[in-house]
């Protein structure tokens, strides 16, 4: 009985110290894709204030694309204004940097869009190679959840995946059934990551990373899938979703 204790005891201390090195490379882990993270708005200079932030994006392939949701891409611009797509990238003691986007592909089915930069390239994000994510895994999510009110600086979150859930739930009753359900239950279902984790609408777009090697395993989506997943609910809960990492990698392949 003794040597069974010794033993659990053991393997408790290698879990808290494994935990522990997780927790300890998070700051670094922050410092190193913080670079890839970009609001995505709209740009019109005569406007105040000039740029307009829809959600997240972060940088992927050769450094002068930029992936988000599709719901964040104005479908169309005011070109009397002179606005304009736009991406605003952190830079840090350098001030504000601002360029100029235009989509290039787009899948409104998983509700995830590309856009091209124009200027030098910035560093793209790792996206995992093979989808295995598991309920429980240690993830962190990247975006702009408070908006540009107190500046557009990244802001980090963390949680897990609670569940591995599809996005075709069926509704109470005819009455819940929108547009948009009909047309997702007409063209399949699909399986999104639940979080544990509260994202925002600034959210919207940002990478969901693992934890443990910074790898983008989804795209977080807080209008498309909730608006699906909880048609049937008065009030909206706190609980997040991600898009898995797997649909961007198809459009990736489609514009090569």
């Amino acid at each position: 009985m003794f040597q069974r204790r010794l033993e659990f005891l053991a393997i408790l201390f290698c879990l808290c110290l494994a935990t522990g090195a997780a927790f300890a490379a998070l700051p670094e882990l922050i410092q190193q894709v913080k670079p890839s993270i970009v609001a995505v708005g709209t740009l019109a200079k005569m406007r105040s204030p000039p740029f307009v932030l829809r959600g997240a994006g972060f940088v992927v392939g050769n450094g002068s694309l930029i992936a988000t949701n599709a719901h964040v891409v104005p479908e169309a611009t005011d070109e009397q204004d002179g606005e304009v797509v736009a991406i605003h990238v952190p830079v840090s003691n350098r001030g504000t940097q601002l360029r100029q986007a235009r989509m290039v592909a787009i899948d409104k089915q998983h509700d995830i869009a590309l856009l091209r930069i124009e200027g030098p390239p910035l560093p793209a994000l790792r996206l995992q190679e093979k989808a295995v994510v598991r309920e429980g895994q240690a993830v962190v999510f990247i975006g702009f959840p408070i908006g540009t009110v107190l500046g557009a600086s990244p802001v980090t979150h963390r949680g897990i995946i609670s569940a591995i859930t599809p996005i075709v739930m069926p509704s109470a009753n005819a009455r819940q059934l929108n547009e948009r359900v009909v047309s997702r239950l007409k063209t399949g279902s699909f399986d999104v990551y639940q979080l544990d984790g509260t994202a925002y609408p600034g959210n919207s777009g940002g990478p969901l990373l693992d934890q443990e090697n910074g790898e983008v395993v989804g795209i977080i989506n807080m209008v498309f899938v909730k608006g699906t997943k909880e048609a049937a609910l008065s009030q909206p809960s706190g609980i997040s979703f991600a898009i898995p990492v797997i649909y961007l990698q198809e459009m990736l392949r489609s514009i090569k």
